[in-house]
């Protein structure tokens, strides 16, 4: 199979480098993988030749294990929700706070395992807590419940690395339970990455390592990376889902809108790397809401200023988020700027026609069409002949002619 071949199946871009062994299944699998969990930003010839046949078995593996520990390094993979890299402490605290803000919780406390024991390292508050959960419960218990307190078990795999303590005197809504289970999910199989990537690290160091502990590792550090990127999607999802229940959505209104944005997608022709990270913002697009009062989006009255800059202000926190959740980096500019109008109008930028990302303008049309067609707390939903009817009036002021043509297309 040549290489336009191989484009054609899918085959990784590692896969149809013309530097890779073709005779090892194993270095082929290896190939097939790193292909398939990396950007394709990251994929080079000159990384492939670093990997080359030319290399003895034992450098080769030690190559690809340096740029897998590169790439899967705290600095890239410990960042998620609204924190940066830096002292475990600080790390930990801002998610707990995160969780705090963004389930309308009393408190929150990350716990790890260290030396056998149950630690805390992040926290939102200075509150003490009452526990008495022990690694055992860890191990076979998927949610914890003393009322008023909550614990959720960061896992890789079956193993505990630790949990999430949350105390509330209410009991947690299905989206958010999920929502919180999710990034207990996320953090564990981190955390395991980040102590493989240690232990890796000291194996390529050390002289005396053989080829047989080095494929060890890379199979150990390989699958939990294919662990990570799909709890990642799960995130994604338990994190759309808890944005509708703010925003008190009777339906999926983000995954509606990312299912509508594909679908535009496909009639338009767009490639499928692009209509991935256009359905990944349909999905966030109204991430910042998850950070605000549900009692704001209940009320059928007037809004205090206050409540009203709140809402203003909700993409520019949704941003921050996404900024900091280093796999959905790319999504940003697509959520940005998805309120610019096709004549200027709008923001944050007032960006006009074409200078509007593509992808913004598919989602602020699907997202309209979604939210007009959908049941509201203060008003029922409109039938889709008079939502079409509606949006159709407002091209060339609002909305991107070929987008609309297109959904026209779709929902006909």
């Amino acid at each position: 199979m040549d290489k336009e071949e191989k484009k054609q199946v899918g085959v990784s871009l590692f896969g149809q480098s013309e530097f890779l062994v073709g005779d090892d299944p194993l270095e082929e699998m290896f190939a097939l993988n790193l292909g398939d969990f990396i950007s394709e930003t990251l994929i080079s010839e000159d990384l492939a030749k670093k990997i080359s046949v030319k290399a003895n078995k034992k450098e080769r593996l030690q190559n690809q294990l340096k740029e897998l520990t590169d790439i899967y390094s705290s600095k890239n993979t410990l960042c998620v929700l609204n924190f940066t890299s830096g002292e475990e402490q600080a790390i930990y605290t801002s998610i707990a706070k995160s969780i705090v803000q963004m389930l309308e919780v009393e408190d929150c406390k990350i716990h790890l395992i260290k030396d056998d024991k149950i630690v805390p390292v992040g926290l939102s508050s200075d509150s003490e807590s009452w526990n008495d959960i022990t690694i055992n419960d860890l191990l076979y218990q998927e949610v914890i419940e003393k009322d008023p307190y909550t614990y959720i078990p960061m896992r890789s795999s079956t193993m505990p690395v630790g949990m999430i303590e949350i105390k509330s005197e209410e009991k947690l809504e299905e989206d958010f339970s999920e929502l919180v289970m999710n990034i207990a999910n996320l953090l564990g199989t981190t955390i395991t990455l980040q102590n493989e990537v240690e232990n890796t690290n000291k194996l390529i160091e050390t002289p005396e390592t053989s080829e047989v502990e080095l494929k060890q590792a890379r199979a150990e550090l390989t699958a939990l990376i294919g662990d990570l990127c799909d709890y990642q999607q799960n995130f994604v999802e338990a994190l759309a889902n808890a944005v509708d229940r703010k925003g008190q959505y009777t339906v999926s209104h983000s995954r509606n809108t990312a299912k509508l944005a594909r679908s535009i997608c496909k009639q338009l022709g767009l490639n499928e790397k692009t209509t991935d990270l256009i359905y990944y913002a349909g999905l966030l697009q109204n991430i910042g809401k998850i950070t605000l009062p549900e009692k704001i989006f209940a009320t059928n009255g007037k809004l205090s200023p206050e409540e009203l800059q709140k809402i203003k202000n909700h993409t520019n926190v949704g941003v921050n988020l996404l900024m900091n959740i280093n796999f959905l980096s790319e999504v940003v500019p697509y959520i940005t700027y998805q309120t610019e109008r096709v004549d200027g109008s709008g923001g944050p930028e007032g960006l006009k026609g074409q200078s509007i990302p593509f992808g913004s303008r598919i989602i602020a049309v699907a997202d309209a069409f979604c939210a007009m067609t959908s049941d509201r707390p203060y008003r029922k939903a409109m039938e889709n002949a008079k939502a079409l009817e509606i949006i159709s009036s407002e091209i060339d002021t609002k909305w991107d002619k070929d987008v609309v043509n297109a959904l026209h297309q779709v929902i006909k």
